[in-house]
């Protein structure tokens, strides 16, 4: 069959990858290059532990400090919060601790086999190294202080991810360049990382290339329905591409094409900054995530990445960089040792759902519209299998996962 994905980040090229290995023929529609949006700004954790949603019990208590201070982990801009009024709502029935563990037991399922689904597409378009697989270190403060996160950890470990607690010593032995700053840890063996999320797609995207797929770098205005399926797709250079099949995988662009489709999703962007330090001066082995400053320092081949905050404002404000400067200011105090002369900052926008729950599933209006889409602070994790499952679909065998908690009607 001829299949258009719409859409050139991980998930979309995943998703073109898992096709074409079912024998399928492949049209990119994204007016972006592969890699580019948060394919390429996210901090490249792949991470089978990253299950707990955004949204957890006793968040709301911070809400208010947060909004107060303009360069905190949550940011909503004053234009923009009537809008998000009625999301914030959604998000905040979801943060409830019956709902939180039902979240993460679906999203743990989908992260599960990360490496699994990703490693025959790699290995195919010659990326294998773009992985590592040498876990990632949770790092406190104090244990006193680990505690206020119990809860979550906890839920983890029953879901199956292994946790071990890691001192002090300890961790300068993982991680000598820690040694000093915190005093304790956990230790998550499966994770691992990218050290370019960028080229990760890139390479998987390329090699469907060479695999004969086509991209057509415009824009989808709208879809033929004819009997139940797409027929066409319009084309904003007014082109009717015929289709046998449609993957809807924009990103935080999705909203519009899946509402043609007959899916009411609240999908909202939160914008996410990042910082990334040339020559640190801090040398890091692996995935760090500061739990307490709600930051991710990922070590990459551009350097060393800071990651880990979310801003309210839509698609088409400007962005503030004064977010990523701030993120720069935190990991100076954190790591005392941090160079920053050369420095570059990004702004991307995360598609998120407020369960935390990506859409992954057939659009309503028709049978061979495939939707993937929302998956958050969890793409480049969720990406590969999220494919594997669209292929599975398509091709109309069994899912291997429970797609249920991903349905795209289930905001109707």
């Amino acid at each position: 069959m001829h299949i258009a994905v719409i859409g050139t980040g991980v998930v979309g090229a995943c998703t073109a990858a898992w096709l074409q290995r079912d024998g399928h023929r492949i049209t990119f529609i994204d007016p972006l290059e592969a890699g580019e949006a948060c394919s390429f700004g996210n901090a490249g954790s792949l991470s089978p532990s990253a299950c707990l949603p955004v949204g957890m019990p006793g968040m709301w208590r911070n809400v208010p400090k947060w909004l107060l201070d303009p360069e905190g982990p949550l940011v909503i801009r004053a234009h923009y919060l009537p809008r998000i009024l009625p999301w914030l709502m959604h998000f905040m029935r979801a943060s409830s601790e019956k709902e939180v563990t039902r979240i993460a037991g679906a999203v743990r399922d989908l992260l599960r086999p990360v490496f699994e689904c990703y490693e025959p597409l790699l290995q195919r378009a010659g990326g294998s190294s773009l992985i590592r697989r040498n876990g990632c270190l949770y790092v406190y403060s104090s244990r006193e202080s680990a505690q206020r996160w119990k809860w979550g950890m906890d839920l983890r470990r029953s879901l199956g991810v292994e946790m071990q607690e890691v001192d002090s010593d300890e961790l300068a032995d993982l991680e000598p360049a820690l040694k000093g700053l915190f005093r304790f840890g956990q230790f998550a063996p499966d994770n691992g990382s990218t050290p370019d999320p960028s080229a990760l797609v890139k390479a998987i995207y390329n090699q469907a290339i060479r695999d004969g797929a086509t991209h057509k770098k415009t824009l989808v205005t709208d879809f033929e329905i004819k009997d139940g399926c797409v027929d066409r797709i319009v084309l904003d250079n007014g082109e009717r591409l015929a289709v046998d099949g449609v993957v809807v995988a924009a990103g935080a662009w999705s909203a519009k094409l899946s509402r043609k489709l007959g899916a009411r999703v609240p999908l909202e962007s939160q914008r996410g900054y990042h910082v990334t330090v040339k020559d640190p001066n801090v040398r890091l082995e692996r995935n760090v995530m500061a739990v307490e400053h709600n930051m991710m320092v990922n070590p990459m081949t551009s350097g060393l990445r800071l990651a880990g905050t979310v801003e309210f404002a839509g698609l088409t404000a400007k962005p503030r960089y004064s977010r990523s400067e701030a993120l720069f200011r935190k990991g100076q105090e954190l790591f005392p040792g941090l160079e920053g002369s050369d420095k570059s900052y990004w702004m991307g926008h995360r598609p998120c759902l407020p369960d935390s729950l990506p859409v992954i599933g057939k659009a309503p209006r028709a049978e061979n519209v495939f939707l993937g889409f929302g998956h958050g602070h969890v793409g480049m994790c969720g990406g590969a299998s999220t494919g594997r499952e669209i292929a599975n679909l398509v091709s109309g065998r069994e899912a291997e996962i429970d797609l249920s908690p991903f349905s795209p009607t289930r905001f109707q």
